[in-house]
């Protein structure tokens, strides 16, 4: 799994302007592998479709993935003859490898993806990239599972479909209802940051994305679909199912450990009403409530059955002292990790040693409750003593959450964020997206424009670009260096510029097809 450094924490959505002048808004990935044959009719009834219908500039990429029959050649013919339309060739296979390799060279704010067989309706691609335009989520997803969803497919693929989704569901604790339907979007500023934490680079790419932006509190909207299988898809099912079984135990682990730093992704409070700050009201407070004591009957149970089992060998102080040292170590990671959702290995022995501080002061309540039982009664009933350390702990209880809360987890707030921002490189002020970049708030600095040097040059308006790379698996983009810049009062925004006459198409003796 990956740990390279990221940006940190990202902006605040916002809305992208209506006009837009120079760059596409979308750039629609179409990855393909050896279909000389559905290429053509797909490319063409997909760039009919947003000419008609889409209210911004866009651009279709072709991501040719090692193909080894026509398809570079029409790939490249397409993108000769379609001003929106460009191509791109990779020297390995892999849709996961193709969409991280072209979506980390976009310079459009908002990337897609389709296959190639538009198995889904297009109506669906303008619902799907809408939230995403107005700022509303951070990625989408087309959702075979939905209510709303019409589709018409064998019996066999149901029914792998639907129990990989019950597999998610049950492993990682997934949300969403359809991982692998071939209709996705996602804003470039949670890509630059996403995508150096997602390891795949084949068919589980889609559902390791998704599960990490979920982990990270991302939004993701599902929108339902129309779908029409294709009968001549070339998707290999069990091999297909076997990686993917490897990627959720892969993708599990990691998320149990705290091997991923997804508090990197969390978008700042503000870009919501609801997410401000109220007078008087501790954020979370419910929220921990309810996980404290769901940890706290668990642990008084185990505590219980611990005390019964050293006392029947011991007496009531020494059984006491290790049930309650045993049973506090497990309270003290299960509320870390579950209850104040602290992740990673950083501060644990801390945490742990303020925790036996805290069992030290419960030990005290419970003791002298048993030594006050033992001075009221020379021989008290085995009943009676876990009744009264059961009346013990519940006043033990409520100042352990006390201590936890303000002594061993606390919430620092700005402080933890300026802490996140110190140890990713960026920098505290706040931040929104622009065109796929960041755009500082008044008083900060900004980062030189231009494209990133790893990065392909993005193609000009009116010029079809081909490029090629053999570079599977890009390296995550190093942070820029911030440069002093002149603030800029934006011009108001002009109307949509007119595109630049189309050259006469040359005649095409394929014949459009349409499914």
């Amino acid at each position: 799994m990956r740990t390279d450094p990221y940006p940190g924490t990202l902006p605040a959505r916002e809305h992208l302007p209506a006009a837009w002048a120079g760059t596409p808004v979308l750039d629609v990935v179409v990855p393909v592998f050896n279909e000389e044959k559905d290429l053509r009719p797909c490319v063409r009834r997909l760039h009919e479709h947003l000419t008609r219908t889409f209210p911004y500039a866009f651009r279709i990429t072709i991501a040719d993935n090692a193909s080894t029959d026509g398809t570079p050649l029409v790939a490249a013919d397409l993108a000769r003859r379609i001003e929106e339309v460009r191509s791109v060739r990779l020297e390995r296979k892999g849709r996961g490898r193709a969409l991280r390799t072209v979506w980390s060279a976009s310079d459009a704010p908002v990337l897609a993806y389709m296959d190639v067989d538009l198995s889904t309706d297009l109506n669906a691609l303008l619902p799907l990239v809408a939230p995403l335009i107005s700022g509303h989520s951070d990625l989408a997803v087309g959702s075979r599972l939905s209510r709303g969803s019409r589709v018409v497919r064998g019996a066999r693929r149901e029914f792998i479909s639907r129990g990989y989704n019950l597999i998610l569901r049950g492993s990682l604790q997934a949300r969403f209802s359809d991982a692998q339907c071939g209709f996705k979007a996602i804003r470039r500023d949670v890509a630059q940051v996403l995508l150096p934490l997602v390891e795949d680079g084949g068919w589980f790419f889609d559902t390791e994305l998704l599960v990490l932006a979920e982990r990270a509190g991302l939004r993701i909207h599902e929108v339902p679909v129309d779908w029409v299988d294709d009968p001549d898809s070339t998707v290999h099912i069990v091999r297909t199912a076997t990686e993917d079984l490897k990627g959720v135990w892969r993708v599990g682990r990691a998320l149990a450990t705290g091997a991923l730093p997804l508090d990197r992704l969390a978008r700042p409070f503000g870009d919501d009403p609801r997410d401000r700050d109220l007078a008087d009201v501790p954020r979370g407070l419910a929220r921990q409530l309810v996980g404290f004591c769901a940890v706290g009957a668990v642990s008084t149970v185990c505590y219980l059955l611990l005390y019964s089992a050293f006392r029947a060998v011991t007496g009531p102080q020494p059984a006491n002292l290790l049930a309650l040292l045993v049973s506090a170590v497990a309270n003290t990671a299960a509320n870390r990790r579950l209850t104040f959702r602290v992740r990673g290995r950083g501060g644990m022995v801390r945490h742990q040693a303020q925790g036996l501080v805290v069992l030290a002061i419960g030990l005290a309540l419970t003791s002298g409750s048993l030594a006050a039982l033992n001075m009221a009664s020379s021989d008290p009933a085995h009943s009676t003593e876990l009744a009264v350390l059961v009346a013990a702990n519940l006043a033990a209880t409520v100042l352990r959450f006390l201590l936890f809360r303000a002594w061993v987890f606390p919430d620092r707030g700005p402080a933890r964020a300026a802490d996140t921002v110190s140890r990713t490189g960026g920098t505290p002020s706040r931040a929104t997206s622009v065109r796929g970049a960041t755009a500082p708030a008044p008083g900060s600095s900004a980062p030189a424009p231009g494209p990133s040097p790893a990065s392909p040059t993005a193609p000009s308006p009116g010029q079809a670009a081909s490029w090629t790379t053999s570079d599977a698996d890009p390296a995550p983009r190093a942070p820029r260096t911030p440069q002093p810049e002149k603030p800029v009062t934006p011009p108001p925004a002009p109307a949509r510029p007119q595109l630049p006459a189309r050259p006469a198409r040359q005649p095409d003796h394929d014949p459009r097809t349409t499914r």
